[in-house]
């Protein structure tokens, strides 16, 4: 016969605070314009999957216009806000993506935004 707690176990790290001393660590490395950039990229790839223009035979499954809105609006705050701090030579792709992403959610409305009413075109203005 088992007893309540031979049935169940809690994972608990060998040293959980060494391991987040060295994350901590890790990132106290990284430079401010490697995080920026990063996450911009992050957005970017998301934004893009949301739009269907993944790769895979299933893109069109895996677009949702709605949450691509989110992460262009995003991304264009991010980008916007940024640029000033990480240079017009990261700034620059940065803000050639999200302008072909703001350019690609416009094709693929079916009810297309007023100019200046895309996603992140209030950071941005408007696109054409």
């Amino acid at each position: 016969m088992s007893t309540p707690d031979s049935n169940s176990h809690v994972f608990e790290a060998p040293d959980a605070k060494a391991d987040v001393t060295q994350q901590i660590r890790d990132i106290s490395e990284v430079p401010a314009i490697e995080v920026i950039t990063t996450a911009a990229v992050h957005l970017m790839s998301a934004a893009a999957v949301k739009l269907g223009l993944a790769a895979e035979d299933n893109a069109e499954e895996l677009k949702d216009l709605d949450e691509a809105r989110k992460l262009i609006t995003a991304l264009a705050g991010l980008v916007t806000s940024a640029a000033p701090e990480i240079g017009s030579q990261h700034a620059g792709p940065l803000r050639d993506g999200l302008r072909s992403l703001q350019l690609a959610f416009r094709e693929e409305s079916v009810i297309p935004d007023a100019p200046g009413k895309g996603p992140g075109e209030k950071y941005t203005g408007a696109v054409n």
